[in-house]
């Protein structure tokens, strides 16, 4: 009898699938952005800074409207995020494949930003979350995993399209695909058992991380916006960077496909290494591969190491962003988890575009893309010297206490 109250229920299983599915086509969106970048600043004579801001306007309208979500996340559910979502990703991509100008451009990811990834990345990571009391950084590492297979796949194959038909093609398609898929896998969201009970107790729920919510949060958003700056870079410019060394847009889809996969696997393991040894732990070490590995992408030019090298960035940059889904699963309670999630998210999306446009910035002022990745390791390191005294502060108040 105990053991069966111990176990996490099936359902549990069939969300890290569904929301494995709408963040895959969701952060796929997001990346894709790399490979537009090229044929629209083409078409239209928009600049690369200016192309890759529309990168920046869905980071911002993920990380402004994310936290309003989150609120509304915990106080009524997510049951009917994920119908919101699906057609509004839709909606947006049709849009896109009708633009002519860079305000359509910089308004249509807006909206998908506001009302598609802010509604399908942290309020329904942190119902995930609360399915599980044991393992929860193997189910969250696996659910984001779909964000990294989107970010390989929707790229690649947007590419593909991009080449033989044309960009406003490759949207239609996009619109086309996420409303068969998204819709379907939608209907089963349920929410927590766990966060139902919570939303409704009167009484605060215990816990045994040493610091108060509000503080452990603010150290993660700190450090959040600084990595996100790093791995945000690469995200966007990987592509351009390629073709710009002349390499086809085959391969250089390619290689980022490598690395989405690669890093679908550090997903996987940064949730696993935080049920192993401890999720700040494991967000430090992640932190330390992406940091140390990002500055070489401009200075190499064999097939071979560009591919390796994407393998290893791609494995701990995801790394960490399950990694900081753990520390925030761990480190708040189940009624904080949503508007806890939506925070980080908020700063996470503000790294994520303040890289995506300083990559094209600093391509535009020095006319190539050195700077800019060493700009994402600089970055990089600035973050783990707040993790490194956010695991000391915590080490103190551990001590203070016994």
């Amino acid at each position: 009898m105990t053991k069966a109250l111990d176990r996490d229920p099936n359902y549990a299983w069939v969300m890290v699938a569904v929301v494995f599915t709408l963040s895959a086509l969701s952060f796929g969106t997001l990346a894709s952005i790399s490979v537009f970048l090229k044929p629209l600043s083409l078409e239209f004579g928009w600049s690369r800074g200016q192309t890759s801001l529309g990168y920046t306007v869905i980071s911002f309208s993920s990380a402004l409207f994310g936290v309003f979500w989150g609120y509304i996340a915990d106080k009524y559910g997510t049951r009917w995020f994920g119908i919101v979502a699906a057609i509004m990703m839709s909606l947006s991509l049709f849009l896109l494949s009708k633009q002519s100008n860079i305000y359509h451009f910089y308004g249509f990811y807006f909206l998908f930003g506001a009302f598609g990834n802010a509604m399908v990345t942290s309020p329904l990571f942190a119902n995930v979350g609360f399915w599980f009391r044991k393992n929860p950084g193997l189910a969250l590492g696996i659910t984001a995993a779909g964000g990294a297979v989107g970010q390989g796949l929707i790229p690649y194959f947007s590419g593909i399209i991009i080449e033989t038909e044309g960009w406003q093609s490759a949207y239609y398609s996009m619109a086309i695909i996420y409303l068969l898929i998204a819709i379907p896998a939608a209907l089963f969201i349920r929410e927590s058992p766990w966060r139902e009970k919570a939303r409704t107790a009167i009484e605060q729920e215990p816990r045994d991380f040493p610091l108060t919510e509000k503080e452990a949060i603010t150290w993660l958003c700190s450090a959040v916006i600084f990595c996100c700056i790093c791995m945000s870079i690469p995200i966007v410019h990987l592509v351009p960077l390629l073709t710009d060394a002349d390499f086809s847009i085959e391969f250089a889809t390619s290689v980022l496909m490598v690395l989405m996969f690669c890093g679908a696997f550090g997903r996987i393991l940064g949730g696993k290494l935080g049920d192993m040894i401890g999720a700040l732990p494991a967000y430090i070490l992640m932190s330390l591969g992406q940091t140390i590995s990002v500055i070489w992408f401009p200075y190499l030019s064999e097939p071979i190491s560009l591919y390796l090298l994407a393998a290893f960035f791609g494995f701990t940059y995801s790394g960490v962003m399950s990694s900081i889904l753990v520390c925030t699963r761990m480190m708040v309670s189940a009624k904080f988890a949503g508007r806890a999630n939506s925070l980080g998210s908020f700063f996470g999306w503000l790294g994520m575009g303040l890289g995506g446009f300083f990559g094209g910035y600093f391509f535009d002022l020095f006319g190539d893309y050195f700077w800019s990745f060493t700009f994402a390791s600089v970055m990089g390191g600035i973050n783990l010297l707040i993790l490194v005294r956010f695991l000391a502060r915590i080490k103190r108040s551990e001590l203070a206490t016994r």
